[in-house]
């Protein structure tokens, strides 16, 4: 590990570990400091029921505040002019990750500087002055390392929490205040993977292009290649706004949809994940005509989340994107396969959530979860048996035995919790296909094959009943086994054409992150926009445009 590494890591611990509790330390101020007796005050009054507030400023991570200043006898931290440029332009530069500087009190801090830099400041203010600049720093150090958003405060299945190891925060946040580089290590804070990165550039991009924004396409008959069209030159317009057409190309106004506007809406509609048929429909012309600060709110988001998920990453793990209706098998930052999949409908969500591969079943059965007995068989089944026979499901009681579904009154039952259980042998008409990749989890989640195969030529992808299916999922097999001497695809094929259920353990386990991007870069460089198809990003972004609460004192 270079020394430039390790320096980095040692900021990011220095300014994030903000969860790892900090002995409390009994110092009294340094005699004869003024400053130092305003600053224990100022803590002290931090301890009233009345809320900690300073400026209206409501101070958090108190138990490391306190730590921190009493080691110091209260001595105040932020004297080096530095230190103090460094923090506020740090402040003033989170805007290009999509945070608000006003969340760390930019114009209050920057105030009360030129305030603390006059000879007739007082100690009081000196001292305010002093706590209000290290909370900022620990808050915007936390921002950048964990993200703003809580997500689990929304998603009772998230998992994502990371930890930190256990460290002397106080001590060493005194170390980063006297090696006088602050900046550098708030920057090391940042996630460094290419997905951030290219979504900060791609932010950075559509902030420019909101002052000359074109107008909105009007609604109409669809716009087709060979047409002539009054709307025409606003459609030129918006692909030529968002990247898509070249400039000179949407000059003048020609009102015929000619090859070369064609193959742009083909482009456009290719990284918004619609049916690319060069065809300005309905559809189209309403992705179009999103506001680029629409757009902006999305890249703002989605960089919090990059801030969450992009950090601390194994070196090989598979990500399914709900939103984008994508896997993809990574090593490093390097996408070594990636397939479509299709996810759960609106109202059974896919859960957001992590785990570890751990072993698959090749040419398994299915057996019908509680969920899927309530929704979908139990309805059917009170009105005719023969549903059983028409998805070659067997009916077992808790022995075994196979039950005659037309014997059974399934209307006494009003849950999916029946004393039977439903089961699919393997076969081609299996619902979960020839292969299913099983981690740990509460939620009776996995990644498995489908008979469903022309579902997956749908751009809109959300299908299940919460399970991710997976295109060409005998591939993603493959790879999770690495182990091509014994598991390639022609030992794959004989064990599949053999019908018979095998479990295979994996010789070590492979991390799977079900994840909700709805806004990236792929890996050629091209900005790639999602819908919000179970309303996350509603919510995610009410959270990150929630302030720190204040008062109004």
């Amino acid at each position: 590990m270079t020394g430039l590494r390790r320096a980095a890591l040692a900021g990011a611990v220095l300014l994030v570990a903000l969860t790892v509790p900090a002995a409390p330390v009994t110092a009294a101020p340094a005699g004869g400091d003024a400053v130092a007796v305003a600053i224990a005050a100022e803590l002290e009054s931090l301890m009233s029921p009345d809320g900690p507030r300073i400026h209206g400023v409501t101070v958090a991570m108190q138990e490391i505040m306190q730590t921190f200043y009493a080691r110091r006898a209260f001595r105040a931290a932020w004297e080096k002019r530095e230190n103090v440029d460094e923090l506020l332009a740090a402040i003033e530069g989170s805007s290009a990750d999509g945070l608000d500087p006003a969340d760390y009190q930019l114009t209050l801090l920057q105030d009360l500087t030129r305030q603390v830099r006059q000879p007739a400041a007082t100690a009081t203010l000196r001292g305010q002055y002093d706590v209000l600049m290290t909370e900022s720093l620990l808050r915007l150090g936390r921002h950048l390392s964990f993200g703003k958003v809580d997500a689990a405060t929304f998603d009772a299945k998230w998992n994502y929490g990371r930890g930190i190891a256990d460290r002397d925060i106080a001590r060493e946040i005194e170390e980063a205040l006297a090696a006088g580089d602050v900046g550098r290590r708030i920057e090391a804070l940042k996630p460094t993977h290419r997905l951030y990165l290219g979504l900060k550039r791609e932010l950075a991009r559509y902030r420019a292009a909101s002052a000359a924004e074109p107008k909105p396409i009007p609604a109409g008959t669809a716009l087709k290649p060979g047409a002539s069209d009054a709307r025409v030159p606003l459609l030129r317009a918006r692909l030529a706004a968002s990247g898509d057409l070249d400039a000179a190309a949407a000059a003048g106004e020609s009102q015929d949809y000619d090859a070369v506007l064609e193959a742009a809406v083909r482009h456009f509609q290719s990284r918004m994940g619609l049916e690319a048929d060069g065809v300005a429909g309905a559809g189209t012309v309403e992705e179009l005509n999103v506001p680029v600060s629409e757009r902006i709110r999305q890249l703002r988001i989605n960089l919090d989340r990059g801030r969450v998920l992009l950090q601390d990453l194994p070196d090989e793990f598979v990500v399914v994107n709900v939103a984008g209706f994508s896997l993809y098998f990574l090593r490093g930052q390097n996408i070594v396969w990636t397939t479509r999949v299709q996810v759960g409908k609106p109202y059974r969500q896919t859960p957001i959530f992590r785990s570890e591969i751990n072993y698959l079943v090749f040419n398994p059965t299915w057996t019908v979860p509680p969920g899927i007995i309530r929704n979908d068989i139990l309805p059917a089944a009170r009105q005719d048996a023969g549903v059983f026979a028409r998805k070659k499901l067997k009916v077992l009681d808790a022995s075994g035995t196979e039950i005659d579904p037309h014997t059974i009154d399934w209307s006494q039952f009003k849950s999916g919790n029946i004393p039977y259980t439903l089961r699919q042998d393997p076969g081609a008409d299996n619902a979960l296909g020839r292969v299913k990749l099983m981690f740990p989890n509460p939620y009776l989640v996995y990644l498995h094959d489908t008979p469903s195969q022309s579902l997956f030529e749908r751009s809109d992808r959300a299908f299940s009943s919460g399970c991710v299916r997976v295109q060409d999922a005998l591939k993603l097999a493959e790879l999770v086994l690495d182990d091509e001497a014994r598991w390639n695809p022609e030992t794959i094929g004989a064990v599949i054409r053999g019908g018979q259920l095998q479990n295979v353990m994996l010789k070590r386990k492979v991390p799977v992150l079900l994840a909700y991007w709805t806004a990236w870069v792929d890996s050629n460089g091209v900005m790639n926009f999602r819908k919000d198809v179970y309303g996350q990003d509603a919510k995610w972004g009410a959270a990150l445009d929630t302030p720190p609460v204040r008062t109004t004192s």
